[in-house]
């Protein structure tokens, strides 16, 4: 079930890099391969125009941009330039899905008792003979013991399986679009506001059933080979700028997991056009730049946006 990477390449960002901080040797690098085996910095690729898609709201003195992102990407896409610069540099504010803390100690600890199982269950104890014998060889595969997060909810291994192949498959956590864009507000002095906070975001993976977060992990070992391809499938249609394309690679198996599509997806779309609206009411120009997969199919940010009266214009580029 591939629409767990989807999602999470294009819907949710704080945990997959947050969670670094728990990884023995505290980063994606350090956990997924021994030091010995890490390449000597490249030199700078070549770079290959990317122009994502834009949308704006306005009314007569506020100027709302929606930009949709990916959370990890490789190096070499030169996506912050034409529209999106132009309307980045205009806007006095950048909000983002969350702001991450610079300290990864303090993620760490809001992270680590939601991670934690408090039942008394293990991660064994939650999987099938044939279940457990595949999530443990991909767990040695990545050089961690079987018994790593034996005491952790599902929902942390799983998120944990999702993030250690990136740096080989050449994705580079520095390079997502929000880490760039941050990066830029902060040059700027341009503030930076959350739609979320650490917190809510973390909370909709911890208060997923038991059972939903055992699927989570299954099918994260099932489709771990398969993650390199549906990534660079998710970039490609983000580069040109092909909501319509995202929306049916995001959303081909959201039939299947409607309660999943529910929480990661529509209600918070839901919650943010709210939020959108009510920052209407104060002049100025904002930024917003979210997973791209909130900005795509039905019930996008813009779908609850066009329901509380006010239209999103794709800016043409």
């Amino acid at each position: 079930m591939k629409t767990w990477f989807k999602m999470l390449a294009t819907t949710c960002v704080a945990v997959p890099f947050a969670q670094c901080a728990l990884i023995p040797g505290g980063n994606i690098a350090s956990a997924a391969e021994p030091a010995a085996t890490v390449a000597p910095a490249a030199s700078a690729p070549a770079m290959t125009d990317a122009d994502p898609a834009l949308w704006v709201v306005k009314d007569a003195d506020t100027t709302i941009y929606l930009f949709g992102t990916v959370h990890v990407l490789k190096p070499g896409l030169s996506w912050f330039d034409e529209a999106v610069k132009t309307a980045f540099d205009k806007s006095d504010q950048l909000m983002l899905e969350l702001v991450m803390p610079d300290d990864q100690a303090a993620v760490a600890k809001m992270m680590m008792p939601m991670a934690m199982d408090t039942t008394g269950k293990t991660i064994p104890s939650r999987l099938t003979e044939g279940e457990l014998k595949a999530y443990q060889a991909a767990i040695t595969g990545f050089g961690l013991p079987a018994n790593a997060f034996d005491t952790f909810e599902p929902w942390f291994p799983a998120m944990t399986l999702s993030v250690l192949p990136l740096t080989k498959l050449g994705y580079d956590p520095e390079q997502g679009a929000e880490k760039l864009l941050t990066k830029f507000a902060k040059a700027d002095g341009k503030p930076i506001a959350g739609l979320e906070t650490l917190e809510e975001q973390l909370g909709l993976f911890d208060t997923l059933p038991e059972t939903q977060q055992v699927a989570f992990l299954n099918s994260v070992v099932k489709d771990l080979d398969k993650l390199g391809p549906t990534l660079d499938k998710m970039v490609v249609l983000w580069a040109k700028g092909d909501p319509d394309g995202l929306a049916v690679a995001m959303n081909e198996s959201m039939a299947a997991t409607p309660e999943l599509a529910k929480t990661l997806l529509w209600d918070r779309n839901a919650r943010w056009a709210d939020q959108i609206k009510t920052r209407m009411d104060q002049p100025g120009t904002v930024f917003v730049a979210v997973g791209a997969g909130h900005l795509a199919g039905e019930k996008s940010v813009q779908d609850y946006l066009k329901a509380r009266g006010l239209t999103a214009t794709r800016v043409q580029y």
